[in-house]
């Protein structure tokens, strides 16, 4: 029986990557994950300009998934395994032996830990950046393994994202490098004297101008933290205050408006109108004061009255009137009584929120993220309130130790809006995982109040910037897309501090060494900065010299082997930076060029040439190909591999 086609074309394609993996100089990336973090993480590491001309990706997925975002399996270039257990079989059919770095970036914190064990057991020297969301098993990670291992969280890393657009503020990013600590904020809000450089300018119509020329113009910039608190806490200061100085009789009236259902309600307010009614004709009939007449009107409603025969036809008919109503009037504060025990018990059992709230932030999806705003809401003391469509979803029992009401339902629905006070609200964060699920909570919540500031997750970011444009939804935010230059950056061993999000773009703030004979040893600072992709803010020399900071750094200054430069750069700056501070190829004879020299034509082959100007001239750094460009003719195709555990794995 003649073999079936795709089993031929299955071999064809392990034995050309078989072909293509001898001998190749690239570095070699697994990626384990199918959602968007790991399609940005594979994105990035096909696109970034590495010293040994880019690098081979292979990507694990499961043989059936589907995916909400971006799908990782169809990037063009990569290598793509199929396998349902990341176990030993299926990392040696991905060619896990030798490869540069491993990342294990599915949700599930006990199988990443699994998985990388197994890894450990293929090649222990392989490095391995983990995706993890508690911190505590994350710390025991570390110190389990063997391999040299970096545990992230892509959660923790994107949250404070969403809680400064909930509170209408700039992300309170702050980092501590060597001796100082820096955050982000608005110009207007810090000293001139404490501005490290411009980070973006909004003004442009066609978008947000990022690492701008012109750095007193810009809106937002990276400053140093000089013990004033950042904007988001600020904010919160105030909703907090705002909170409190709500007027005592709405809380009450609010309280009331819970405790019972509306028919009971208007049906013990027909009751009590009655009784007034008639307290005011008791008054005017037997000539008392209005005092006497409650006196008489409760007496009578409360207790009965005896009988009197000699009584004018009309009081006797108020008598028995009230003593009717007095009928009425017990069993349905009996049913007001009861009614609110039920509800309560209610609230408890399914989440439903009966009380009315003001100025709240309503966070819908307790996910990995949506637990993550959550938490850092209430320690700013913002009051929460949480929607799960899970009873007991992932962040449930921290909602309940930090006393955060959960209703249990779907956000879409106008009841459950209703239900959380979501037209009164300070803002809505929407950070489930399901994109449609938060579309449809965003609409429903904006039909209820057509001013409400509304977060929104979603992972597919030109997805996101369309919504946010048509339906004009407020902010709209990817957490992968934030999250994914710091799981690049500890794959690919790059010392990147942290990640600033500005707007829907993220620039990592690294530390880059400079290696001997590299294009920027022997090199003036001023040529590392690079309008809108490099800002240089710090240089530590080589041999564990002081620190030199953005004040002191002297464009003139020559860069030496060994120096550390620190630098806020977009991800194709960064990978410019690496390229040129790397050493030269294997086999280059390097020529050591002083400051100021032109090189000549010895230098080495492959290598960009240089031409330094005189100081204070103007000075022309050769760009980097663009992302678009197409790759090389070895780099076009993707080999697809189905892994089966009984069967021959592929070579890496």
């Amino acid at each position: 029986m003649a073999e079936p086609w795709r089993d031929r074309a299955r071999r064809a394609v392990e034995w050309n990557w078989r072909l293509r993996s001898v001998g190749d100089p690239r570095p070699h990336y697994v990626i384990c994950g199918r959602d968007a973090l790991a399609y940005y993480v594979a994105r990035a590491l096909l696109e970034s300009e590495l010293p040994a001309g880019g690098a081979r990706v292979t990507v694990v997925v499961p043989e059936r998934y589907r995916s909400n975002g971006p799908d990782v399996a169809g990037l063009r270039g990569v290598r793509v395994v199929r396998s349902e257990r990341l176990d030993v079989a299926t990392f040696e059919a991905a060619g896990l032996a030798g490869a540069a770095g491993l990342a294990l970036l599915h949700q599930d914190d006990v199988g990443n830990l699994h998985a990388a064990l197994c890894a450990q057991a293929v090649d222990q020297r392989v490095r391995q950046v983990l995706r993890m969301f508690n911190g505590t098993l994350a710390d025991g990670v570390r110190k389990l393994l063997k391999a040299p291992v970096e545990v992230l969280s892509d959660a923790e890393m994107a949250a404070p994202a969403f809680v400064a657009a909930a509170l209408g503020e700039v992300d309170p990013s702050s980092f501590q490098h060597r001796d100082k600590t820096f955050r982000v904020a608005r110009r207007a809000d810090v000293r001139p004297q404490d501005v490290v450089c411009a980070l973006a300018h909004g003004g442009d119509e066609q978008g947000v101008d990022l690492l701008p020329a012109e750095q007193a113009g810009a809106d937002l910039v990276l400053a140093e933290a000089t013990g004033q608190p950042p904007g988001t806490e600020v904010a919160a200061r105030r909703l907090v205050r705002a909170r409190r100085r709500r007027r005592p009789v709405t809380m009450v009236l609010g309280a009331v408006r819970g405790f019972a259902t509306r028919k009971i309600g208007i049906a013990v307010m027909l009751v009590l109108a009655v009784i007034a009614v008639l307290g005011a004709l008791i008054s005017r009939a037997e000539g008392v004061s209005p005092a006497e007449a409650l006196y008489l009107t409760l007496v009578t409603t409360l207790s009965g009255a005896d009988p009197d025969t000699g009584k004018t036809a009309s009081a006797q008919v108020m008598q028995v009137v009230l003593n009717l109503a007095g009928l009425a009037l017990i069993p349905l504060i009996t049913a007001v009584v009861v009614d609110g025990i039920v509800n309560a018990r209610l609230a408890l059992h399914t989440g439903r929120v009966q009380p009315a709230r003001v100025g709240h932030v309503v966070v819908i999806g307790l996910g990995n993220v949506g637990t993550r705003v959550m938490a850092q809401l209430r320690e700013y003391d913002v009051e929460v309130v949480a929607i799960d469509k899970n009873p007991e979803p992932r962040g449930g029992a921290l909602a309940r130790q930090l006393e955060v009401p959960l209703i249990v339902g779907d956000a879409a629905l106008p009841e459950t809006l209703a239900a959380a006070s979501v037209a009164d609200c300070q803002a809505l964060v929407v950070a489930s995982t399901d994109d449609v699920a938060n579309l449809e909570a965003a609409l429903a919540a904006r039909d209820l109040r057509g001013d409400l500031r509304v977060v929104l997750r979603l992972f597919d970011g030109d997805f996101a910037e369309r919504v946010e444009e048509t339906f004009a939804l407020g902010v709209s935010r990817s957490v992968s897309y934030l999250a994914a230059p710091a799981f690049i950056g500890a794959l690919t061993e790059r010392a990147v501090i942290t990640t600033i999000p500005v707007d829907r773009h993220a620039l990592p703030v690294a530390e880059v060494p400079v290696a001997a004979g590299s294009d920027l040893d022997g090199r003036p600072l001023d040529t590392v900065n690079r309008d809108g992709q490099v800002r240089l803010i710090a240089r530590t020399p080589a041999g564990g010299a002081k620190t030199i900071w953005w004040k002191d750094l002297d464009p003139r200054q020559v860069i030496f082997a060994g120096d550390r430069l620190t630098v806020v750069a977009r991800r194709r700056g960064l990978d410019w930076l690496t390229r040129h501070c790397a050493p030269p190829p294997a086999g280059a004879d390097p020529v050591p060029r002083p400051a100021g020299e032109q090189p000549t034509a010895r230098s080495t082959p492959g290598r960009e040439a240089w031409h330094v100007p005189p100081t204070g001239a103007a000075q022309t750094v050769p760009m980097s190909p663009p992302v678009g460009a197409a790759p090389a003719a070895d780099g076009d195709s993707t080999g697809e591999v189905v892994h089966q555990p009984d069967g021959p794995g592929a070579a890496g």
